[in-house]
């Protein structure tokens, strides 16, 4: 027995698939910023190997596709025989691709910054911690906010790739409900414009905090 789905049907499913799109972004940057705090921290240390290590972190993560990663994270765990869910293994992935270029975003901003400021701070007699806290990270935020926000389109864009491994996501529903429906056309031009919500107003957002970090900038 053929079921026909309406039009409410499909848009439902997809608002549906949308909310896990959504879900496994904000996990990922979440989680992303939990790991990239402390791998910020250890680079201002002034350590070579340090630096080396989470150079390496970076360009490992930054450099290799995140199909990959997603692939590695699902069935490269299972050959160890621990069972992973396609929930777990995308947000474990979608973590570490985000911490990467999130440390190189934060201490690019931090390095922006004049450095006489540090040594301001340690003449006042302030430590390393009180200095990074209350004076450089205020100021840091202001330079890292839009990039940052520019980045969220990249995990929103990112998490369509997590459909590979069986995570069913905005990309998946569709590919199911289009299998269902043969209705291509309709499907996938409601898919596009799910993501195009989801990213346009972080796209906007993120230009509108360049122009107005670059216009109190000037001044």
């Amino acid at each position: 027995m053929m079921t026909t789905f309406t039009d409410w049907d499909i848009l439902r499913n997809l608002l549906l698939a949308a909310r896990w799109t959504l879900l496994l972004s904000l996990t990922a940057f979440v989680g992303g910023t939990l790991v990239t705090v402390p791998l910020l921290l250890l680079r201002l240390l002034h350590r070579p190997w340090l630096r080396r290590l989470i150079r390496g972190y970076v360009e490992l993560f930054q450099g290799t596709p995140l199909l990959m990663q997603l692939f590695l994270a699902f069935f490269g765990v299972a050959l160890f025989g621990i069972d992973v869910s396609p929930w777990t293994a995308a947000a474990l992935a979608l973590t570490f691709y985000t911490s990467a270029f999130l440390v190189d975003i934060w201490f690019g901003s931090i390095n922006a910054l004049p450095k006489g400021q540090w040594e301001a701070s340690r003449c006042l007699g302030l430590s390393f911690g009180q200095t990074l806290f209350r004076v450089i990270a205020p100021q840091a935020l202001r330079i890292g906010i839009a990039p940052t926000v520019g980045f969220a389109v990249q995990v929103i864009k990112g998490t369509a790739l997590a459909s590979i491994i069986g995570f069913i996501e905005l990309t998946k529903a569709g590919t199911i409900l289009n299998n269902v429906t043969y209705q291509p056309f309709k499907v996938f031009g409601l898919v596009a414009l799910g993501y195009f919500l989801m990213c346009y107003p972080l796209s906007r957002y993120s230009q509108y905090l360049e122009k107005k970090f670059n216009a109190a900038h000037h001044h």
